[in-house]
């Protein structure tokens, strides 16, 4: 990206930082309304992956949860405004918690801590809401394509308090400095990244490639596992983000393979919270067991 269209990245974000919340809201209802009109193939993905999910449902439910989707999708892109460049005073407005007390208890303990936090469409307002109720924290992230704009993320997912960045490209042994400390690791365990660490588990009843290392790490280190749901409400267009007791007895005596399904349907339990707010634009079934067809 030229340092023209980062400069007009950050004004824009800038300005969406600045104008009222019904500004926002409008902008975010327009640019939700286009979104699968101008993005057809990530609509096809939305699309598949519902009915993939959730196939007793009407076609007519499953559309309109594509729509509603995307209207909070755009949303929580427009939002990424205030959460970057926002006032803080701002931030404590959009984005309400529940539960962060627990987090840093658990640290006071020497307890590790993994803040396990699946692609719901809340995911950076959830980050940054923690960052004012955290002194320190790590989390792994894949980083853009696009060295400015990925300095452009850094740096707002960096913004209050000390946060370590580590990039997925260097695994998980970074995340282990930072385990040790201990200091909590945010950690997305839900996407599809191959066959390379992960095993094929049902994630709403279909094989999904699902990375092991959450299991590892908390057998390992005696981690506890801490889930944090982040959705937006659209009537109040705000953010709560709720951060779950560990989970009990987790991994236990189960294998690798089996506490990864355990956490797969945990996670499916939390999807039907609100369906329409997971992160369907991704290809969560991109790689198939060997012998079965692709499903995009």
């Amino acid at each position: 990206m030229t340092d023209f269209k980062t400069r007009a990245l950050v004004s824009l974000l800038k300005w969406f930082g600045r104008v009222k919340p019904s500004t926002r809201l409008r902008i975010g209802a327009c640019l939700g309304w286009l979104a699968p009109r101008l993005a057809r193939s990530r609509a096809h993905i939305v699309r598949r992956n519902l009915e993939l999910c959730f196939p007793d449902q009407p076609e007519s439910v499953r559309e309109r949860w594509l729509a509603e989707h995307f209207r909070a999708l755009a949303q929580s892109i427009v939002d990424r405004g205030v959460l970057w460049y926002g006032p803080l005073e701002a931030v404590e407005e959009i984005v309400t918690q529940t539960g962060g007390e627990r987090i840093n208890e658990l640290i006071a303990q020497g307890r590790p801590v993994i803040l396990l936090a699946p692609h719901f469409i809340g995911l950076d307002a959830a980050a940054t809401r923690l960052t004012l109720e955290i002194p320190s924290a790590a989390t792994m992230y894949t980083p853009q394509s696009d060295p400015q704009v990925d300095a452009i993320v850094a740096a707002g997912r960096a913004r209050f308090n000390e946060v370590f960045l580590v990039s997925r490209k260097d695994g998980v042994r970074e995340l282990l400095r930072h385990l040790r400390a201990p200091r909590p690791v945010y950690y997305l365990p839900d996407m599809d990244f191959g066959r390379q660490g992960a095993v094929f588990v049902p994630f709403f009843g279909v094989p999904a490639a699902t990375l092991v290392a959450t299991a590892q790490l908390a057998r390992k280190w005696n981690a506890a596992v801490m889930p944090i749901l982040g959705f937006w409400n659209p009537e109040t267009g705000r953010y709560h983000v709720d951060i779950l007791p560990p989970l009990a007895d987790f991994p236990g005596e189960d294998s690798l393979e089996d506490a990864t399904a355990r956490l797969n349907r945990e996670l499916e339990s939390w999807v039907r919270r609100c369906p329409s707010q997971y992160y369907w634009v991704h290809r969560r079934f991109k790689t198939r067991p060997p012998g079965e067809p692709k499903l995009y």
